[in-house]
């Protein structure tokens, strides 16, 4: 099904061992990736396959060195790369800044078998480039994006959405996760319960206990509507089930500080300080619990949309990728940016390390 050049993917043990699947080969991902490895303290902090179709790779390496005052690439030839072949037909329709059914088919391919491969011990953790779900759904393949893949065949029975970011201003880092993803508005009102949102905490305080070493985090929650209800006059989701469920997760965690329901238009006050130096860093929460899509990513991407990285929390491996979408409009031209990319590389090294870590301590303590 696919070859391997140069390295053998086992070889290095005492780093972490993270598989970069390509993503849409007709956007930004291939070049992000290759601007990405270029750097040196990316390549030296863990080892890196790609999962991808290598003549790809190749071609866009060739269009982008081509650009004047191009960043550095990383060379195809130097690097560990997954070739998964494919069909003639499908490779010819495979054109730059074009997502369509070859495309999608192409994606899905290289997901699919960096899955495979680290279910079967072969990596330690994914980083995923963008892809396109419109090609997705083309190639037959509908799910609404590559966490809900990642859940299906690693039979992940509860996912959460974490975007993390640390802050070139204050080095503070930003933890967000979101209750519910991608389903219209409309929906998010009947999609959130008390249960659901039990899940996304427990996800979210497991992951700040294994992954950020925070054993008594503070977590802020958001309220639904304007003004968190105004006290059942602007809403009155908040006073039906999502205070009592707060005061009585309160009791249940007694290690937590669990802060809400906080206005949605004044939640992000604090971080926002916190990002750019208004405040101390110590005076926020250590994550973030918003209700719905864009509540919780339109202030993570204005603070942070070069350097946001999304975490996919309660697989079974880390799971990483950059918080930003294909650009097919600037695809092949040299000119995307990749420090998302190196965040997301650099992040899925950090949590893997420190998984092997809490690893370590257990078995010892066994």
């Amino acid at each position: 099904m696919y070859s391997l050049n140069e390295k053998n993917i086992t070889s290095v043990q005492s780093r972490p061992r993270l598989a970069l699947t390509l993503g849409d080969p007709t956007g930004i991902g291939p070049e992000v990736i290759l601007k990405a490895l270029a750097d040196p303290e990316i390549s030296n902090s863990c080892d890196v396959t790609v999962v991808g179709s290598q003549d790809l790779l190749v071609e866009i390496y060739t269009k982008v060195k081509l650009v004047e005052n191009s960043q550095p690439l990383a060379n195809p030839a130097k690097l560990s790369i997954l070739d998964v072949p494919l069909d003639k037909h499908t490779q010819s329709q495979i054109l730059i800044g074009t997502g369509n059914v070859a495309s999608g088919a192409a994606s899905f391919a290289y997901m699919e078998t960096a899955i495979a491969q680290t279910l079967a011990g072969q990596f330690d953790g994914i980083v995923t480039g963008p892809i396109a779900k419109s090609a997705w759904k083309a190639a037959g393949y509908n799910y609404p994006g590559q966490t809900e893949l990642l859940a299906e065949k690693s039979s992940a029975k509860h996912v959460g959405m974490l975007f993390v970011a640390r802050s070139p201003h204050t080095g503070w880092i930003l933890r967000t996760l979101l209750a519910t993803t991608h389903i219209p508005l409309s929906q998010v009102s009947k999609v959130l319960t008390p249960q659901l949102m039990t899940e996304k905490l427990d996800l979210l305080v497991e992951c700040l206990e294994k992954d950020f070493s925070l054993q008594k985090p503070r977590i802020a929650i958001a309220g639904l509507n304007p003004h968190s209800g105004e006290q059942g006059q602007l809403g009155h989701e908040e006073q039906d089930w999502l205070i009592p469920w707060i005061k009585q997760e309160r009791k249940n965690r007694p290690n937590l500080q669990l802060d809400g329901p906080i206005p949605p238009d004044t939640m992000w006050v604090k971080p926002g300080q916190a990002w750019y130096g208004g405040i101390e860093p110590t005076n926020v929460a250590d994550a973030y619990l918003a209700l719905y899509h864009d509540q919780g990513l339109i202030p993570v991407k204005l603070m942070a949309f070069d350097r946001a990285v999304n975490t996919s929390i309660g697989l079974p491996f880390i799971r990483t990728s950059p918080d930003h979408g294909t650009a097919f409009d600037i695809a092949g031209q040299g000119i995307a940016d990749a420090t998302s990319m190196k965040a997301a590389i650099r992040l899925a090294a950090d949590l893997v390390s420190q998984r092997q870590k809490v690893d370590k301590r257990e078995r010892v303590r066994e």
